[in-house]
């Protein structure tokens, strides 16, 4: 038997001893695990962030926008903050999910000491640690 079919095993009884009434989002704090719309919203901004830092394919990095880049909005405030311009969208049932779009939103609403962090797990741990308070608050 593989080291990790063991290690799954040993941890089986301790996940799973709960009763049919236990509300799962239980199980899943005490794991430290997110929800799964939060880990979606995570994924994404871990997207993001590496779409920003040239760490993700330049196909979607080309989609994101900073309002500083743009030559009409260089002297605006809004053009020094780390938010991202997002497009109107015409449709709310697709448009709204279409990469840019749900990527913007996400990251435009992450506080500044998230989106500031100086590497990917530094990111990835602050993200995870805000969203965990949101899910579980």
């Amino acid at each position: 038997m593989s080291t990790a079919a063991f290690t799954a095993r040993e941890y089986e009884p301790h996940v799973f001893s709960s009763s049919k009434c236990d509300h799962f989002t239980l199980h899943l704090r005490q794991l430290h695990w997110l929800t799964v719309s939060w880990r979606i919203d995570f994924k994404l901004a871990v997207l993001v962030y590496k779409c920003l830092h040239g760490l993700a394919p330049s196909y979607l990095a080309d989609e994101l926008h900073h309002p500083a880049e743009s030559e009409f909005r260089r002297r605006l405030r809004s053009a020094s903050s780390h938010e991202l311009s997002v497009s109107r969208t015409r449709l709310s049932t697709y448009g709204d999910r279409v990469f840019p779009v749900a990527a913007f939103r996400i990251w435009n609403s992450l506080p500044q000491h998230v989106t500031s962090a100086s590497s990917l797990p530094v990111f990835s741990t602050r993200l995870k640690t805000y969203f965990f308070e949101l899910c579980y608050s």
